[in-house]
């Protein structure tokens, strides 16, 4: 039986809270973790979530999850972590489901555009406070500055998911190279002394057996498609990176262009109905996995298996390569070279919150003249209280949701 301290139901509780406010994709995501999990709980420090999330950039996988994940290892340990990946993905999941299950009967995508209506800015000024609050409190040196520029110009130039790992270990490489500071004797002979070796071939057994899965499935077997399904969604999910932008069009060309799982309209209905929706981008995949035994001619049962496997395989490579660095993080960045790398990785992770909120800025100043002055003031609004004010990001949330819903 799980045993759960008083801090560690308080931090279910505002994680649940974070899973129904959370919008506005992997960066504002994080922007309302630093808001509300390192400056009013004080749950980790806001080095150590932006050390989380550059960690989560090198690896594959959804950053938003295994960031939240991490978060939760370091409150209360491993189950900590599993509850709150599953209170984090379940709700999203739960509804792209229902609406795959009942597709044919739901063609009110216009009338839930335009409950987002004020959302979107809103999401858009919670990416622009963070920006400003985490370039204030990293940006302080000339080689920051210039990281921080460069991650943002590279950004918004090459648009590519690569990008992202590449620039995080060409900044942590800079930093170390010039910055002077002392390293411990004796710290990296001893550093990998507590780890359990069986652990190592535990992670990677289970990545590879998952992996395997659809390999070894006789495909005349009544599980086949659901098995091969989630070893489609696990495969996605250990080459993935840069979250759920590049998510998207790989599915499309997998499962759409390539197997013919659904059909192009049926994935960017579903796409649509993603968007409108707090939580994990990635989160989409209940959808196409629902689609994809739906139309092959499965029951109710055989779309829900297909919603969990497609949930599970996309998430799970993450998740375990989180899981598995967390643990000894702490001494990866004692040691001399790696700790002066690390103010290089936090200015360009800055840096790609800024060219984030550059991005989701763009579309709101192609809309109408009218239009895009009420956008550009909601963002300036919602920067300006968040700043200024103790009202939280889901207060915001909610009176956007309710404008929307009103007028």
């Amino acid at each position: 039986m799980i045993k759960l301290s008083a801090k560690k139901i308080l931090f279910l509780r505002d994680v649940t809270l974070f899973t129904f406010t959370a919008f506005g994709g992997a960066q504002g995501h994080l922007a309302i973790m630093l808001k509300d999990f390192v400056m009013k709980r004080r749950y980790i420090s806001e080095s150590e979530l932006l050390e989380l999330n550059a960690m989560t950039m090198v690896l594959p996988g959804p950053s938003s999850t295994q960031t939240l994940v991490g978060i939760a290892y370091k409150v209360g340990g491993f189950w900590l972590s599993i509850l709150t990946f599953l209170i984090w993905v379940t709700p999203s999941a739960a509804v792209l489901c229902g609406v795959a299950t009942m597709y044919s009967f739901l063609g009110a995508k216009n009338e839930f555009n335009q409950v987002m209506t004020f959302i979107q800015p809103i999401a858009v000024g919670i990416v622009g406070s963070a920006a400003i609050t985490l370039g204030l409190k990293q940006l302080k040196s000339k080689l920051s500055l210039w990281l921080a520029f460069s991650a943002v110009v590279a950004t918004l130039i090459l648009k590519n998911a690569f990008v992202f790992p590449i620039l995080i270990l060409l900044g942590g490489i800079l930093s170390s190279a010039i910055e002077d500071t002392q390293e411990e004797p004796n710290l990296q002979s001893n550093l990998f002394k507590n780890i359990n070796q069986k652990k190592i071939f535990y992670f990677l057994g289970v990545l590879l057996l998952f992996a395997s899965l659809g390999a070894i499935i006789n495909q005349t077997s009544p599980f086949s498609l659901p098995i091969r399904l989630f070893e489609n969604f696990y495969r996605n999910g250990i080459i993935i990176f840069g979250g759920g932008q590049v998510l998207v069009p790989l599915m499309f060309t997998e499962f759409v262009e390539m197997k013919e799982y659904l059909t192009a309209d049926q994935f960017l209905s579903g796409y649509a109905f993603q968007q409108i929706l707090p939580g994990p981008t990635f989160s989409f995949t209940s959808f196409v996995g629902t689609m994809a035994m739906q139309n092959s001619g499965s029951g109710l049962g055989g779309q829900i298996m297909g919603s969990i496997v497609a949930t599970l395989g996309i998430n799970l490579p993450g998740v375990i390569l989180v899981l598995f660095f967390v643990p000894f993080w702490n001494d990866l960045k004692k040691i001399g070279s790696i700790k002066r790398s690390l103010s290089g990785i936090n200015a360009v992770a800055v840096g790609f919150v800024i060219a984030a909120f550059i991005f989701l800025l763009r579309p709101l100043l192609a809309n109408s003249t009218s239009h895009a002055l009420l956008d550009l003031s909601i963002v300036s609004a919602t920067i300006l209280i968040l700043h200024f004010t103790k009202i939280r990001t889901p207060w915001l949330i909610l009176a956007g949701f309710l404008l929307g819903l009103l007028i």
